[in-house]
């Protein structure tokens, strides 16, 4: 499975964010790099469907493009949650949109938030969130894994965590990440810099 951009760009009135963007994204990990307020996440969020570009397209060859949407999952920090659902309800509901690569009890299992299971979203602070999110990406059965600042908010071992689960995907999906922290991303993964698309 591949993700072709071809000729891609994003502008906002006169300025463009990005152009002349052209790469074929096989099974691996890639991270967009930048400073703050570069294009990152404008590029991510072109690339996964949310943004229409200004130019050029993002194909799945072989996918038809109303079913895009199931060979992707996301993790963001802007992303909302149910906050009035509980954890178990969030990981129930969402699983309902997304086939899940694992049966739901490890899930729960994996997520590793002790007694967290049964209290409402609403209740859990900043990391909590940020690692709920990333376990609805990691566990999705999809193709195409999109992590933008991923760690954002995780302490220490939540961050651990993050590494663990990464490492058993990126040789199976494409994980495109959006970092400027080189902690968030290993070492081998290929580096994509917006500022050769402007």
């Amino acid at each position: 499975m591949s993700l072709v951009a071809a000729n891609l760009g994003k502008r906002f009135n006169r300025d463009w964010i990005f152009r002349n963007f052209n790469y074929q994204f096989d099974p691996g990990h890639y991270v967009v790099t930048g400073p703050n307020g570069s294009g990152k996440s404008t590029l991510l969020q072109v690339l996964w469907g949310q943004m229409q570009p200004s130019t050029g397209t993002v194909t799945w060859p072989n996918v038809a493009p109303e079913a895009y949407f199931q060979q992707v999952s996301i993790a963001a920090p802007y992303m909302d949650l149910i906050d009035e659902f509980t954890l178990e309800e969030m990981v129930r509901f969402h699983f309902k949109f997304k086939k899940c690569r694992l049966p739901l009890g490890q899930v729960f299992e994996r997520i590793n938030l002790p007694n967290a299971q049964d209290r409402p979203i609403a209740s859990f602070s900043s990391g909590m969130r940020q690692r709920l999110k990333l376990a609805l990406a990691f566990y999705a059965d999809t193709d195409a894994l999109f992590l933008d600042e991923p760690c954002t908010n995780l302490d220490q071992k939540a961050t651990e965590w993050y590494h663990e689960q990464l490492r058993e995907l990126q040789r199976r999906k494409i994980v495109i990440d959006a970092s400027n922290q080189e902690s968030e991303y290993p070492a081998d993964a290929v580096k994509i810099d917006i500022l050769s698309f402007k």
